[in-house]
């Protein structure tokens, strides 16, 4: 079996920035430094750095992005909405790879995966643009197997199963937790059939990781709240280490 990948997104450490720096993040006393932050989650054992470049720019600001993709060694995953807006931002700056996935202004974070199925022809354009930018293209999707069958259709070579019905049950409903895991294995397995690279995220952590590696055929794991809040206690360096351990 390879190795288990680990992106670590650190939208949340720009969200303790924009606390206090809100309006104000390009000033020489804004912190935490985001390229800082990335570069120690490197040095901890994270295989690439996704952010979210979301509409409203709760946490990550536009002019994050340049310092991020100069980082030495950062392959930078970018999340982002599938509209007009963020394609051409993507395109222009053109980091490694790019996962589309739904957004919402009312939402604290992201909640269930992108209606592929229902807006096939908008997904299947902007992956069409993203990969003539030689942009590698992902699709964050729920274990639906009419999504999954979408994702295909669309030419995206990776999807990233949203794994938070199972990750809420984690420990409070033992039957769905039970039930949305093997959601999640029937949906590796038939994304594998179909000829796609498998990423998943959403709500694992320390705790719950372990189950996860034990899925088929995934290729990366991206997470970011749980090593955030890690990071808090022992840093940031130490929290990836730590969660690069869980996953070996």
């Amino acid at each position: 079996m390879s190795r288990l990948r680990l992106g670590v997104n650190v939208d949340h450490a720009a969200t303790v920035r924009q606390a206090r720096y809100r309006g104000d993040h390009l000033s020489p006393h804004a912190e935490p430094d985001l390229v800082a932050v990335a570069a120690a989650a490197l040095a901890g054992g994270a295989d690439g750095i996704t952010v979210h470049l979301r509409e409203d720019r709760r946490h990550l600001q536009d002019s994050d992005l340049p310092p991020l993709l100069a980082l030495p060694g950062c392959r930078l995953n970018l999340e982002m909405a599938c509209t007009d807006e963020m394609t051409a931002i993507a395109v222009r700056l053109r980091p490694a790879a790019a996962c589309l996935v739904p957004e919402s202004r009312e939402e604290i974070t992201t909640e269930g995966g992108l209606d592929v199925a229902g807006q096939s022809a908008r997904v299947r354009a902007t992956v069409t643009a993203l990969s003539a930018a030689g942009i590698e293209t992902s699709l964050f999707i729920g274990p639906d197997p009419r999504q999954i069958e979408a994702a295909a259709a669309t030419g995206a070579p990776v999807i990233e199963l949203h794994t938070g019905a199972w990750a809420h049950a984690c420990g409070v409903n033992p039957v769905a937790e039970r039930l949305e895991l093997e959601r999640l294995r029937a949906g590796c397995e038939l994304a594998r059939r179909l000829g796609l690279v498998v990423n998943a995220g959403h709500g694992i952590n320390y705790a719950n990781v372990a189950a996860v590696c034990k899925l088929p055929h995934l290729n990366e794991l991206n997470i970011g709240h749980s090593i955030v809040a890690r990071a808090l206690l022992v840093g940031m360096r130490q929290a990836v280490a730590e969660m690069r351990a869980a996953l070996a």
